[in-house]
């Protein structure tokens, strides 16, 4: 019968706590960071174009503001807010021709979804206030 030293456990057992911390492995051996989830919560989220179909969580009491930036050619339509747990404020912005800016704050739970396009391109957004 093979015997095992403490010294050899501790080992073993710092091994495997490494092999697991920080990282979610896939099948080709990479590691690869988890994604955020849609329940974690921010104070402020800043919002561009490339962020179009995310679902996001808002804290109660936050800030979104959101700029989508066009031009006279292709300019983005208002931004249109479909729910009650955000209130529009001042964005603070300066428009230029063809851009679509807005601010709101995270007043009540609910969730909002906010859109806006042009072209042929549709921007949407949903955004969870907890």
């Amino acid at each position: 019968m093979r015997r095992t030293t403490p010294l050899a456990l501790a080992a073993l057992a710092a091994a495997l706590l490494l092999a697991g911390c920080g990282t979610q492995g896939n099948d080709a051996g990479r590691s690869v960071s988890p994604k955020p989830s849609r329940a974690t919560c921010v104070s402020a989220l800043r919002l561009t174009a490339a962020d179009s179909g995310r679902d996001l969580c808002l804290a109660k009491g936050g800030e979104l503001r959101l700029a989508l930036d066009g031009d006279q050619a292709h300019p983005w339509k208002p931004v249109e807010a479909k729910g009650g747990a955000l209130t529009a404020i001042n964005s603070g912005f300066v428009l230029q021709p063809g851009d679509a800016n807005a601010a709101y704050r995270a007043d009540k739970p609910g969730t909002v979804e906010l859109t806006s396009a042009r072209d042929a391109e549709h921007w949407q957004v949903t955004v969870q206030v907890r």
